[in-house]
């Protein structure tokens, strides 16, 4: 892929590339919300990924170029967020804007390409993805290094305070600390990164039903909003910091939307946290029991699944060969992720997908995946 990178940069640009980074796409296994409610979160690094290229530009301008998107040009002296067919660049700008409030240089104008084999609407975090690969070669192209940590952290500010979405850490994190054939651990409120092994003979799915993934319009915030009035009621500056003993001594006193949202993510919080011993012993069932059952309280309790989403979960979870299935990224559409034995094969995701269609009248896409390394330079 790099020397295909190499190759649409030059055609683009009409000259190579100086430095290159890749970084991957995520999913996540369980914690849904939790991240920005101060909790812990397990997620992965996929085999699927975004790449960049970047050059010192010669007509002193922020030049962004993508496969299947409108070039940009953005002056350097006025930064502004872009709208219409061109927001898809607020991403690599944001991170351009935030170098040098994490001690990074700023290369004073650059030409960078970007390009992707992350499928689109499975909701794997493409955004992250090229945050952080645009960070690692924008910093590169600069001669600057920093740690993973900070990489994680000046993509994560992208996104929160340029591109206006109130994500938490999971995104960015995974990509950035991914591991191949292991899982991300993510505490959220420090944060600290580690890495959990996949058991051998699991397998990963992702299954897309074409349903409307609406982050953009609202239901993400009013959700963070939500869990900010709970955390603010029990008088705790995170919902992770409250005990289900407190919420429940608390509840009568709780308008009964905050209580629901609190009731999910404290739940959450215990299922992470569950799951993660589960693996450490080996048992997959009860793994699978608990991702299934995080999928109930996103539908019943924080309400961001969608009547798709629970029917793929609905079908999937009736499968013998598939341990759990559950929602997974921000809800209000995007995808479904199935934990499987290797028994679970094309052929059953294809039994899968039909019986969805008997009921949407839609063939849901369906994509297996591998956990995979995390966010790195290139050579060229």
């Amino acid at each position: 892929m790099t020397s295909r990178l190499a190759t649409q940069f030059a055609k683009v640009f009409g000259h190579p590339p100086v430095s290159a980074a890749r970084a991957p796409g995520r999913i996540e296994f369980i914690g849904n919300h939790t991240d920005y409610n101060g909790g812990p979160v397990l997620g992965a690094a996929i085999n699927r990924s975004v790449w960049a290229a970047a050059a010192p530009s010669p007509n002193g301008l922020l030049n962004f170029s993508s496969e299947g998107h409108p070039p940009v040009s953005v002056d350097p002296n006025a930064p502004a967020k872009l709208s219409g067919p061109a927001s898809w660049a607020n991403y690599p700008l944001g991170v351009w804007l935030q170098l040098p409030k994490f001690g990074l240089r700023q290369p004073a104008a650059f030409d960078l390409h970007v390009a992707s084999d992350l499928p689109p609407g499975l909701g794997l975090s493409s955004s992250a993805a090229i945050e952080l690969a645009t960070a690692l070669a924008l910093a590169a192209l600069s001669g600057a290094s920093a740690s993973r940590e900070t990489f994680v952290k000046l993509a994560r500010a992208a996104e929160n305070e340029f591109v206006g979405m109130p994500c938490g850490i999971l995104d960015q994190g995974c990509s950035g600390f991914g591991k191949k054939d292991h899982l991300v651990h993510i505490d959220c409120r420090l944060p600290a990164f580690s890495n959990i092994p996949l058991p051998a003979g699991v397998r990963l799915w992702m299954f897309n039903p074409h349903a409307k993934h609406a982050l953009t319009d609202g239901f993400y915030a009013a959700r963070h909003a939500e869990c900010q009035q709970a955390a603010a009621a029990l008088n705790v500056p995170f919902l992770a910091n409250a005990s289900p003993d407190q919420l429940e001594a608390a509840a009568y006193s709780l308008p009964e939307i905050p209580l629901k949202r609190a009731r999910h993510v404290i739940g959450e919080i215990a299922r992470v946290r569950q799951v993660c011993d589960a693996l450490a012993r080996g048992d997959l069932s009860e793994t699978g029991r608990l991702l299934t059952a995080s999928h109930r309280s996103s539908q019943h309790l924080f309400e961001n699944s969608i009547p798709e989403l629970d029917n793929l979960v609905d079908l999937l979870a009736a499968h013998p060969g598939v341990l759990g299935a559950r929602l997974s990224g921000g809800g209000f559409g995007g995808s479904v992720m199935a934990l499987t034995t290797a028994a679970f094969t094309l052929k059953q995701a294809e039994q899968i997908a039909f019986a969805h269609h008997q009921k949407f009248h839609v063939f849901p896409d369906f994509l297996p995946l591998q956990a995979d390394a995390g966010a790195e330079l290139l050579p060229l």
